[in-house]
């Protein structure tokens, strides 16, 4: 019987694209294979990573024990992934690389959102400090153990860039690299990465993908917690517009359906001017290469003008009426503090880290030892981190292990 293998062309995609088949390489080189292009291996990589698992574990705004219906940064993640590949594809973009890139941007963020990465931030502040999206560098060059040949995922260089430059160019070119967070110093060969340039294409559509979602699902979140009402979002420019019209559209559908079908309208409406504007720019600048839209003087990607100015009053009324809410205040309160305490103990007695963290550290207080612990709390999830400051610091807690 002869069998016939398929080998996949490659998709049809703009000049200014980037080429998985002409990708700048990975650190330690690998046969390429012909049933997956080099950012579908990467993209495959992340979602196999432990790092990407214990995502369902970490909350962005809500602490895990609070429900299980608010957001995860797992299922955050995977809805970037959803708009990123969406807007990529009508630009002729890759896809498998957008993709990629807006699956593996969360993955540094430790335990309880915002307010748990400045409790390790202040923490790690005499050590070298700590910051998210470096620590997800860390993890997919050094800290994922799951290959024979190499520590981390060893994924391509347009991946790690991309995550690098996740907020747009880190320096200007003349800048001191010294000011650079210390886990991405702490990678071989990290100027490589071009660091003083805009990302690629593919990076920022999973950028502005990350922004369109969260915005979108925090109101979501928000008002199924009953942290505001629709009345009281009603008067915030483009949001009371997209609740105003689902009414008007459907005046008979129930709250719950009222607020799915405005957020799907705003989500929409944010992507079309997304669109819009970066082709707009992209017939303003003409690039021919990735490299062409990396040394433009602005994002390729990004909201209008007039969309920033709508979208101001909105970032305001979330952080007043949401992410400042007393009730959030107290759970974040709590959340920092365990992150604090956690820190404070195991430095001072790196003895009562697990195992393979002792192996690493060095004495009390030492910087080796704070990067080490760094690294544990920052992979902990929610609710890991509260049982495990709860065996810590109760007495009860450590007799009922």
């Amino acid at each position: 019987m002869t069998v016939t293998v398929f080998k996949p062309t490659r998709q049809s995609r703009a000049p200014y694209a980037s080429d998985p088949y002409n990708a700048r390489g990975r650190a330690i080189a690998q046969p390429s294979g012909s049933e997956r292009s080099p950012f579908q291996r990467d993209k495959d990589r992340i979602i196999h990573s432990s790092a990407f698992r214990r995502l369902k574990g970490k909350t962005q705004v809500f602490v895990a024990h609070e429900g299980d219906y608010y957001r995860t940064r797992l299922t955050h993640s995977i809805e970037v992934s959803q708009i990123a590949r969406s807007i990529a594809r009508v630009l002729g973009l890759d896809e498998d690389l957008a993709e990629c890139l807006a699956l593996a941007h969360d993955l540094g963020h430790p335990p309880f959102g915002h307010s748990g990465e400045d409790a390790l931030s202040a923490a790690m502040a005499p050590y070298g400090g700590f910051d998210h999206n470096a620590q997800t560098l860390r993890i997919v060059t050094h800290l994922e153990g799951r290959y024979a040949e190499f520590d981390g995922l060893n994924l391509t260089w347009e991946t790690l860039e991309g995550i690098a430059k996740h907020n747009g160019p880190l320096v200007r070119r003349e800048a001191d690299l010294k000011t650079l967070p210390w886990a991405l110093r702490a990678i071989p060969d990290f100027e490589a990465l071009e660091l003083h340039t805009f990302a690629g294409p593919e990076a920022q559509v999973a950028a502005i993908a990350d922004d369109i979602a969260y915005i979108n699902h925090d109101i979501d979140d928000g008002l199924r917690a009953g942290l505001f009402t629709i009345e009281d979002i009603m008067n915030v420019p483009f949001v009371g517009d997209a609740f105003v019209d689902v009414r008007r559209r459907y005046p008979d559908i129930s709250r719950d359906k009222t607020i799915h079908e405005a957020v799907r309208d705003m989500i929409g409406i944010m992507v079309a001017d997304v669109l819009a504007e970066t082709r707009r720019r992209l017939e303003k600048y003409d690039p021919k290469s990735p490299d062409d839209i990396r040394n433009l003087p602005e994002a390729i990607c990004d909201f209008s003008a007039d969309f920033r100015e709508k979208e101001r009053p909105l970032r305001e009324f979330l952080m007043t009426r949401m992410y400042r809410h007393y009730l959030v205040n107290r759970m974040m309160g709590q959340a920092s503090r365990v992150v604090g305490e956690l820190f404070e103990l195991f430095i001072a007695d790196p003895s009562i880290l697990p195992t393979d963290q002792q192996a690493q550290a060095g004495g009390a207080h030492e910087i080796a030892t704070a990067r080490v612990v760094s690294d544990y709390i920052a992979s902990m999830t929610d609710n890991f981190a509260i049982e495990e400051h709860r065996k810590l610091f109760t007495v009860s807690g450590y007799l009922s292990r």
